[in-house]
């Protein structure tokens, strides 16, 4: 049997645009959180993650601006060379908004790959531009984050949705 995120004959809710500003910025926060030790190598991109979940399930209501405006408040949080993540984010975006009806044809197990594998990529950008600025190559490690985020995208497509589906009618039979 296969997990989907909705069932075919499901009709959603439209999403409200606080909902999505609400999401990225919980999103925001939890990369500010200190991490430390071990839990530097696993930490997921949360920005990245929620970010590639809206452009994929609502591409017009999320893009380019908005992922250069968190690229950028990310790179001055962790202090990094000022555009990289504005970049990378971009990037995850474009392909996000036009891989988006290839991504939501598949059952969750599929997109999981699939986010795995775009998630792997805006890491990839991120350290090129850094080896570029002359930073060194901090280990295979670096990407264990992409393979928790895709772990994360199965419980978070029904936690995002849950706002977007309708009250059961009681008195429908």
């Amino acid at each position: 049997m296969q997990i989907r995120a909705t069932t075919p004959q499901e009709i959603l809710l439209p999403v409200r645009p606080a909902f999505i500003v609400v999401t990225l910025v919980t999103a925001l926060f939890l990369n500010f959180l200190p991490w430390s030790g071990f839990w530097v190598w696993i930490r997921p991109d949360f920005v990245a993650l929620v970010m590639l979940y809206w452009c994929i399930e609502q591409p017009r209501k999320i893009g380019f601006t908005a992922a250069w405006v968190l690229g950028l408040m990310m790179d001055v949080a962790d202090g990094s060379l000022f555009g990289q993540h504005a970049l990378a984010y971009s990037i995850l975006a474009y392909a996000g908004i036009v891989l988006h009806r290839r991504v939501q044809m598949f059952t969750l197990t599929p997109q999981v790959l699939h986010v795995i594998l775009l998630l792997l990529f805006n890491d990839l950008v991120v350290l090129i531009i850094r080896m570029l600025a002359g930073s060194d190559f901090p280990g295979y490690q670096y990407f264990l984050g992409s393979f928790v985020a895709g772990a994360l995208w199965p419980p978070l497509s029904v936690l995002l949705k849950l706002p977007q589906r309708p009250e059961s009618d009681p008195d429908h039979v």
